[in-house]
């Protein structure tokens, strides 16, 4: 027996009211449709993620300028002239690995210690949110130039703050707890800026120019055979081509924001939120990918298997910055057997936990944790403050949003602390509710 069924006038089936029968083969097409069109619409129409990629902004610049100033008594014989390795053995590694590093342009004295102060101060005025755009790209080429004029002299920590300089080129990490965002909301306020002054901001085309006139300098100067034919980061596409692109997005971005504020700037912010998720979509996949290769690795060891493996490295010298507690953990066999088996459990479940927001969160607070038992047992303190940061990418946003909150008020009490309110950094409803979905 066969039951009538209503139909449009395109002969689809529709209910009593008219509308497309969800149970139908079309019902089931448009929710497709309807689900990817949200999905491109909240990918594209919003930065995911401000508050973590801000966290990671201040974080990652905040470690690897500690490095640096930590090591400024050192940095001869790390990456300079007076190293192990010298300048020659070091350019026939990058002849042959094809990697960047300025310091290969020249071996003069000078030159190195132009490039070091240039990574600290980039890295100090990212960690500030100033220029975030500019800064994050100087700051990139710092860390590449350093880390790979010297490979061998660095640990995990440093292939973590060396991929994570890569990826935040591509996010708009200065989206809130930045001065740029600082700038921003007093532009909006209408404070300060006189008619259209915001808008050609002067100290931004003196940063852009100069950095096209560096860059022009270099490529005349610098070893073409090594740096600019060689392969950047996409096969193929040297890099040069990298630097003069993210170069003219930069102008790009403000003649259309000059001089085309409609549909085209519309566009171009579509491509930015884009670029900004994708890389953090990279980051979060690259963190899991960290721990599950760290933990499946373990399993295979024999001394992971039977629960030792951590007795020896509190007895190494070199390991133990303090001796007293390093024995007294190792005394206990029960102890190194619960933090091996821990360490592997932790490691190795940590991305399925993904899957549970408050699994998640406990395992993430026991990850941060037993990094920070890393650096004062093991003695790595920049390797666990750049997997600490790394971390932070899962945090919830409304973690973030009330540890903001908390340092505000903290700060105000300073004695020397700005008085006079400047709006906060506001996000979207739309990219605060993505901020949640994502990563929170």
């Amino acid at each position: 027996m066969s039951f009538p069924q209503n139909t449009d006038a395109a002969g689809q089936n529709t209910d009593a009211g008219g509308r497309p029968d969800a149970t139908a083969g079309g019902g089931l097409a448009a929710r497709v449709d309807s689900a990817l069109a949200r999905g491109v619409t909240r990918v594209t129409g919003s930065s995911l993620g401000s508050y973590q990629t801000a966290v990671m902004r201040i974080g990652l610049s905040f470690t690897w300028l500690f490095f640096l100033l930590r090591e400024w008594p050192n940095r001869h014989e790390l990456y300079g002239p007076d190293g192990p390795w010298s300048w020659d053995m070091a350019r026939r590694l990058t002849d042959d690995n094809r990697a960047f590093t300025a310091l290969m342009w020249s071996d003069s004295g000078v030159w190195f210690e132009t490039v070091y102060v240039l990574a600290i101060v980039s890295g100090a005025l990212l960690m500030l949110g100033w220029r975030t755009r500019t800064m994050s790209v100087l700051a990139m080429i710092g860390v590449l130039s350093l880390q790979n004029r010297s490979i061998f002299v660095g640990d995990g920590g440093d292939n973590v703050l060396h991929l994570m300089a890569l990826y935040m080129v591509f996010t708009r990490c200065g989206r809130v707890w930045s001065l740029d965002a600082r700038r921003a909301a007093r532009r909006e306020a209408g404070a300060g800026a006189g008619p259209g002054e915001g808008d050609r901001d002067v100290t931004g085309i003196v940063l852009w120019t100069l950095c096209g006139l560096a860059l022009v300098v270099a490529q005349a100067v610098g070893d073409t055979r090594l740096e600019w034919t060689a392969d950047g980061p996409v096969p193929g596409i040297g890099w040069a081509t990298v630097l003069w692109g993210l170069w003219a997005a930069q102008g790009l971005w403000w003649f259309v924001r000059r001089h085309a504020p409609g549909e085209p700037r519309t566009v171009l912010d579509a491509f930015a939120n884009l670029a900004h998720n994708g890389a953090l979509l990279v980051i979060m996949v690259e963190v899991c990918l960290i721990y599950a290769t760290a933990g499946w690795y373990k399993i295979q060891g024999s001394r992971w298997q039977d629960g030792t493996a951590l007795f020896y490295p509190m007895h190494i010298d070199y390991f133990s910055p303090w001796p007293a507690l390093s024995h007294a953990l190792a005394s206990s066999g029960t102890v190194v057997l619960l933090l091996s088996y821990g360490t592997v459990a932790v490691q190795v479940a940590f991305p399925f936990t993904l899957l549970n927001r408050r699994v998640k969160n406990v395992l993430l607070a026991v990850m941060m944790a037993e990094h920070l038992g890393i650096a004062v047992t093991l003695g790595l303190p920049f390797f666990s403050l750049a997997m600490i940061v790394a971390d932070a990418v899962f945090l919830p946003t409304s973690f973030l949003r009330r540890l903001g909150v908390l340092a505000g008020r903290a700060r105000d009490r300073l004695p020397l602390a700005p008085r006079g309110a400047v709006p906060a950094p506001r996000e979207s409803e739309e990219g605060a509710a993505g901020s949640r979905t994502l990563v929170g």
